[in-house]
């Protein structure tokens, strides 16, 4: 096949590298020349350190870089049978880019966005053939996580949503559908943060040592890029019809406004110009007060997709550890707490705050109930 992946920041090269190295001739297009070197710079660098962990061979890292191509002219996508769009979360900017796309492919081409948070429906309102719109997101780093997410839009096609399963299949990656379960982990966090119980580092804390989470939510925010995950937060909460559950923080926005975008700028929620980083607060009561707060809203939110019919409880729990790397699937997780326990701590949260986002789910109170498991 012929691939096009539009952008050649961090998520654009690492889905190009995935194409290429599953023998795809492979188009990587960005507007920017500075970009485009980086890119190949950064694909040449990646495979050569595969090549000395053993993971590939010199030939298939020379294979690799002759299948992918780099350019700033869109009309290179007219032979691809698939195009990626991996640029900025902006409606009106991927709106503006899909109307240019549909102009340079053919009748055929599959047109996909790697948005994990946009409206697939209205990404395809904007062109004549909104039935081979779909979205395709990978999660970062894209060559190492397994999990993709398949997104169909209501005008999807059958044929292009079984086509995009099997592509992705045959790459050696996972297809499920979920994004909003993980708000959550950032959203809590913030809030815990905004109520002066904890600073960024003891929550980071209590998330690894109690959690098990390879890293706490402002550290990862500060990986992603806060830009980025402030993105995602307001699109999902518009998505939602601003259901308080997904409510954007104003620490995360302040911290956007101000520049402090996490490792790429060298400041974030952490001052990266400092040697060593701030010690928490190494409180055992506090750190488990903090887990058990934020795990119970994760929990609560994988409740909700599998009450919503989003997916089923294996594939809700496949997700959230394959997806986004979590030490265990929630709903296994809450098996393991007790949901009577879970459900406990959300009411209390409730009934504290009086606040939709912490209402349990209708799911959670008859499981209890009728004194059932997820699994």
């Amino acid at each position: 096949m012929k691939i096009g992946v539009i952008g050649a920041g961090t998520m654009g090269i690492g889905i190009a590298q995935v194409a290429a190295q599953n023998k795809n001739d492979v188009f990587l297009i960005d507007s920017s020349e500075v970009a485009l070197e980086k890119a190949k710079q950064g694909l040449k660098t990646t495979l050569q350190k595969l090549v000395e962990k053993g993971k590939i061979t010199e030939d298939d890292l020379q294979e690799t870089l002759e299948k992918t191509s780099f350019s700033h002219e869109l009309k290179v996508l007219a032979q691809c049978d698939l195009v990626i769009e991996a640029i900025i979360e902006n409606l009106s900017i991927k709106h503006e880019l899909f109307r240019e796309i549909e102009k340079n492919v053919s009748e055929n081409c599959i047109i996909a966005s790697n948005t994990s948070s946009l409206s697939i429906a209205s990404l395809g309102s904007v062109i004549k053939n909104s039935n081979r719109v779909i979205g395709i997101h990978f999660f970062n780093p894209a060559p190492i996580m397994p999990l993709v997410e398949i997104i169909p839009a209501v005008q999807t096609s059958q044929e292009v949503l079984k086509k995009c399963q099997s592509i992705i299949s045959d790459w050696g990656k996972i297809g499920f559908i979920v994004n909003r379960v993980a708000r959550p982990f950032y959203g809590e966090a913030l809030r815990i943060y905004e109520e002066g119980i904890a600073d960024f580092a003891t929550i980071d804390w209590a998330m690894t040592e109690f959690g098990g989470f390879k890293m706490g939510p402002f550290t990862l925010m500060d990986y992603i890029g806060n830009d980025v995950n402030y993105a995602v937060t307001e699109s999902v909460f518009e998505a939602f019809y601003f259901d308080p559950r997904f409510k954007p923080s104003f620490t995360q926005k302040r911290h956007k406004e101000a520049g402090f975008l996490g490792r790429k700028t060298g400041r974030g929620y952490y001052d990266y110009s400092i040697p060593e980083l701030p010690s928490p607060t190494r409180d055992k009561d506090l750190g488990l007060m903090i887990y058990n707060r934020i795990l119970c809203l994760l929990i609560n939110e994988a409740t909700d997709a599998v009450f919503m019919q989003i997916g089923s409880v294996e594939a809700i729990d496949l997700a959230m550890t394959k997806g986004v790397n979590y030490p265990k699937g929630l709903l296994k997780w809450a098996d393991e707490i007790g949901l009577a326990i879970i459900l406990n701590q959300l009411e209390n949260l409730f009934h504290e705050y009086g606040e939709d986002r912490y209402r349990p789910n209708a799911l959670l109170r008859r499981m209890v109930r009728e004194k059932k498991k997820f699994y």
